[in-house]
């Protein structure tokens, strides 16, 4: 299916930071354990940081201890698309997002409950959204 967003490489370019213009538009990858919203664990949205759309809920994220924001699912079907990839020796599952085609990352099938998918996904290719209003988690705040 062809993505909603057709932009020129150079309208790309214009938009996007180099490094993101490199995950999104050329299929390249962070290196672990260096993306922003690796540790991001509060309540909000995850979106495409090309387009915007909405792709991920953090209820669905968990440390998979890949060094790469992990989800058991996207946020609904069709938010995103699966294609098979060969590069690298190997056959993986790339995701990229159904709006505008940008490379998220890959999906593999050792995650937890209830989904059993791991959707492994750069930080470079999202943008978080707070949930309005939600509490976030103090990091000193023992409970005491």
């Amino acid at each position: 299916m062809a993505p909603e967003i057709d932009k020129t490489v150079e309208e790309w370019r214009a938009q996007l930071q180099p490094d993101q213009f490199n995950v999104l538009r050329e299929k390249g990858t962070e290196a672990p354990w260096t993306g922003t919203l690796l540790d991001v664990h509060d309540p909000g949205l995850f979106r495409c940081a090309g387009c915007g759309a909405e792709l991920f809920r953090s209820d669905d994220k968990f440390d998979s201890g890949s060094g790469w924001p992990s989800f058991t699912r996207a946020l609904t079907e069709g938010v995103v698309e699966e294609h098979e990839d060969r590069s690298l020796f190997s056959r993986r599952t790339e995701v990229v997002c159904a709006r505008c085609g940008g490379h998220l990352g890959h999906v593999f099938p050792d995650g937890p409950r209830p989904t059993g998918m791991r959707y492994c996904i750069n930080s470079l290719a999202l943008d978080f959204e707070a949930q309005p209003g939600a509490a976030t988690a103090d990091p000193d705040d023992t409970g005491a």
